[in-house]
């Protein structure tokens, strides 16, 4: 597949974190490298980006960043290209960002490589910073749940539509619009981020502090409704359930992939087997995920994932 090169915006994905949180399967794989469906979760992104037309793309890797590397090549399979910027040390999404300054002279679409989205018009976006005195803007989801709030960030709209304020993980939320991880940039938030602190709450450079700085500084943010789900991998149950809503949102209440075998006399319900994975007589699996080249011997399991050479049960 070709690559062409006619966006005016460059692509990013943050994949360098080492999902301390998702062990075991961050022993073997890099977080956002994990299986969703039937393709790594970064390719679903770098495949977004290809679909807006963003074909020079950007992965900051760390942990495990050859198996990145390996996986995704220089894009040319998917139409893109892609080139790679280590993080030696993780110290926040900032910090992260900060390493490319040097790779970057457009605006930039940046996502988080361990959240999967579920998106409507994500084009507005590219034509929501083609407006006068907009700078970045920031995807966000209108969000009821306080708690899911808690765990991200707000975002405090003013009179005039433009962000007046966010807040990292809010105690007491203000707003019901979250912050989602997915970001537009002008390459002058690099000043913002050369500008960003440590903070108390992680000891981390926080994006959400280089935003308040970009705003407070003068320059035009505003939102966009484009999220229509943020699922986070932090943890072993997020990869099944994960798994399990792709393979529910295309309809099916089993997914078999091609290459998979399942013997005759196993039972699988409401499972994600994928490819080269080998079921043998006498299990029965439900609501499980099985990795790929995983084999599963005869035993009763529900809820688990079947990765490594091990079974992780998410009950």
């Amino acid at each position: 597949m070709t690559t062409t090169n006619s966006s005016p915006f460059q692509g990013v994905i943050l994949a360098a974190g080492k999902g301390t949180r998702i062990r075991p399967f961050s022993d073997h794989y890099p977080k956002p490298l994990l299986p969703v469906f039937d393709r790594p979760l970064l390719l679903w992104q770098v495949e977004a980006m290809r679909e807006l037309g963003i074909s020079d793309i950007l992965i900051v890797i760390g942990h495990l960043g050859h198996r990145v590397v390996q996986s995704l090549g220089d894009g040319s399979k998917w139409g893109v290209r892609i080139r790679y910027v280590e993080q030696e040390e993780t110290l926040g999404i900032a910090h992260a960002v900060g390493q490319l300054e040097p790779h970057l002279d457009q605006p930039f679409l940046l996502f988080l490589g361990d959240i999967f989205f579920e998106t409507k018009q994500l084009g507005s976006m590219l034509e929501a910073f083609g407006r006068e005195g907009v700078d970045a803007v920031l995807a966000v989801k209108v969000e009821n749940d306080m708690a899911a709030m808690r765990r991200n960030f707000s975002v405090e709209v003013g009179e005039n539509g433009f962000v007046s304020h966010v807040v990292e993980k809010p105690r007491y939320p203000r707003t019901n619009l979250k912050g989602c991880g997915l970001y537009l940039f002008d390459v002058s938030i690099f000043d913002a981020v050369r500008a960003t602190p440590r903070t108390a709450l992680r000891d981390e450079y926080e994006l959400t502090t280089t935003i308040e700085l970009f705003v407070q500084s003068g320059h035009g943010v505003v939102p966009a409704e484009v999220i229509e789900a943020d699922l986070n991998l932090s943890a072993p149950p997020d990869l099944l359930d994960l798994n399990l809503h792709v393979m529910r949102q295309r309809g099916l209440s089993c997914h078999i992939a091609e290459g998979a075998q399942v013997d005759p006399a196993a039972i699988v319900e409401n499972c994600v087997i994928m490819e080269g994975a080998r079921i043998e007589a006498g299990a029965h699996l439900q609501e499980c995920l099985v990795l790929p080249g995983e084999v599963v011997r005869a035993v009763k399991a529900r809820r688990s994932v079947f990765a490594s050479g091990q079974e992780v049960s998410c009950l």
